[in-house]
């Protein structure tokens, strides 16, 4: 087995890791508030504090993974989410928890815009949704692990320290591959980039639209992931435990159409998988509120997570084709940032919304933002190919 493909390994795993802890607090959250004595919003604020970090790491990333390379960012970053989420086992307050959330965050920013610029210059497109698709399983895992433990009457803590120690087991092979990024280092970035300012990549067509974009897809993938579970709860009448096992489907509805989206990509270019995947969202938004009772609740979260699946890793492969080579590590950096801004400050607003109002609006926000959506990349699109269009005339 050659280096590039055990570097491709490697890389999956470390988005296996990724996804282990994005789908956690979510799952747990209808048993945490109320052993931590705290209003039900209140995940919202540990969401944004993650979500923060991850704002600032990968607007960072350029210039730290220009300095310490991939390899030794990618490791670092999963210690750091490991260590956090020891931290989350041992906590029995809301500081706490929001003092340990600063770590978890901060360690997923560089990581996830190193990975995801590297697989885009260097492999084809099935290879980013397969990426996504192992950040899936992860995403998966943490549910059904957080659930298993919920069901035996054990504390929440218990499914944070599982999920914990099986990142340090990822961060011990990580460390051991440090050897195989060496080989790529010199590629890993492209020189031109350490001249950019970060308000000139505004200038640039298309960014605007794309960084909307970015925010609005994990906009609805974060209020489905973390607010899905107590929508069911609140809303629908499901028992905690049955809602976190029944989340998983969400994140199921992910991974596996992430791994089909791998097979699919080589028919269909990025633009059309992106276009494919708002259709099916909009198909699981119309389901969960057909009037057939908790029947649908089941479709309605698999067809929502299935349409995000291609969504994502088709953006981000299209970065490079978008705005060139030299331009996409510091692109998809604050691309991220924009999308995890996104995580940031709407989990928040959605919480007090759905306090207000009812945990109804949960179908009926995704779709607003879902619209939103749509309408920006169709600008991107058509500012895009109107460019190059222009490029070809002076040419």
């Amino acid at each position: 087995m050659n280096i590039p493909v055990i570097t491709l390994l490697i890389i999956y795993i470390s988005f296996i890791s990724l996804g282990l802890p994005d789908s956690l607090l979510g799952s747990a959250w209808p048993s945490m508030y109320s052993s931590l004595n705290v209003p039900l919003y209140y995940a919202g604020f540990i969401s944004m504090i993650i979500a923060g970090g991850t704002v600032i790491s990968s607007v960072m990333s350029e210039k730290i993974i220009r300095r310490f390379g991939t390899g030794i960012v990618t490791a670092v970053s999963v210690l750091m989410t490991a260590a956090a989420l020891i931290g989350f086992s041992l906590s029995h307050s809301f500081p706490a928890l929001c003092l340990c959330a600063i770590p978890l965050g901060l360690g997923a920013g560089s990581v996830d815009a190193a990975l995801n610029n590297y697989v885009a210059l260097h492999y084809k497109a099935r290879h980013m949704s397969w990426l996504h698709c192992f950040w899936g399983i992860g995403a998966s895992i943490g549910p059904i692990i957080m659930s298993s433990f919920l069901i035996r009457q054990n504390p929440w803590n218990s499914g944070y320290r599982a999920i914990g120690i099986i990142q340090f087991c990822l961060v011990v092979i990580l460390f051991i591959s440090l050897p195989l990024w060496k080989s790529n280092k010199p590629s890993e970035n492209t020189a031109q980039t350490n001249s950019f300012k970060f308000l000139k990549l505004f200038g640039i067509v298309g960014v605007k639209e794309a960084l909307t974009a970015f925010f609005c897809y994990c906009t609805i993938e974060t209020i489905a992931g973390l607010w899905g579970a107590s929508y069911l709860v609140m809303e629908k009448g499901i028992s905690p435990e049955t809602a976190a096992r029944w989340i998983s489907l969400y994140y199921i509805g992910i991974t596996s159409g992430r791994f089909i989206s791998g097979f699919v990509t080589m028919k269909l270019n990025n633009r059309q998988m992106v276009r494919l995947g708002h259709i099916i969202i909009g198909c699981g938004i119309i389901v969960l509120v057909l009037p057939f009772g908790n029947a649908v609740l089941l479709p309605g979260l698999f067809l929502i997570g299935l349409g995000c699946a291609p969504i994502y890793p088709s953006m981000l492969h299209e970065t490079p084709k978008n705005f060139g080579e030299d331009y996409s590590q510091a692109i998809m950096g604050i691309q991220m940032g924009s999308a995890y801004i996104g995580t940031t400050i709407m989990p928040p607003i959605f919480g007090r919304l759905a306090e207000y109002i009812s945990f109804g609006i949960f179908p009926v926000f995704i779709g607003v933002v879902l619209v939103v959506k749509v309408v920006m990349i169709e600008m991107l699109n058509w500012k895009i190919d109107n460019k190059n269009k222009s490029y070809s005339q002076i040419n």
